[in-house]
């Protein structure tokens, strides 16, 4: 595990709310000179700390959707069941993200669709593609609270914030 400074942790804190910041930008403010920035840029993304860098995206600005959260409990509990449901899941565009969880519900969910019916039409499909889909629930979005916050990156290395 690469060993982290509070430096590191800025600049972390910098690009995971401004990723299209300049090397300048980010060195100025982070109190480092271009050079030494650059090269702990390099080696956060080395490291793999840095995944990548993305554009957060307006739904409402493109159009009419809706988001779906989906709890789903799955047929069988063998690694085969698991990998079966999980492949079908990273072949469709409409579910964002998916989780896989400890308790009650085996996996949660995001999908993102024009309306509800397209919504129902994804679920149908992987129920007659046999992925090992037993049972699923539905929550609507009806209203976004907090998305994209950046993530405690001092909390999570041990550090103090300062």
């Amino acid at each position: 595990m690469l060993r982290l400074d509070a430096r590191d942790m800025a600049i972390l804190r910098v690009l995971s709310s401004e990723g299209r910041i300049t090397k300048a930008e980010l060195a100025a403010r982070v109190g480092l000179s271009a050079s030494p920035a650059w090269e702990r840029l390099k080696r956060l993304e080395k490291a793999g700390i840095i995944e990548g860098y993305s554009a957060r995206i307006s739904l409402r600005e493109l159009g009419a959707h809706v988001a779906v959260f989906v709890a789903a409990e799955l047929e069988g509990h063998t690694a085969a069941h698991f990998q079966t449901f999980e492949r079908a899941v990273r072949d469709r565009d409409e579910i964002t993200g998916c989780w896989s969880l400890g308790g009650g519900f085996d996996y949660l969910f995001h999908v993102v669709t024009r309306d509800i019916d397209e919504y129902q039409r994804l679920i149908d499909s992987l129920l007659e593609a046999r992925v090992g889909l037993a049972r699923y629930y539905t929550y609507i979005v009806t209203k976004t609270v907090k998305e994209g916050a950046t993530p405690p990156v001092e909390m999570l290395a041990g550090l103090q914030k300062n």
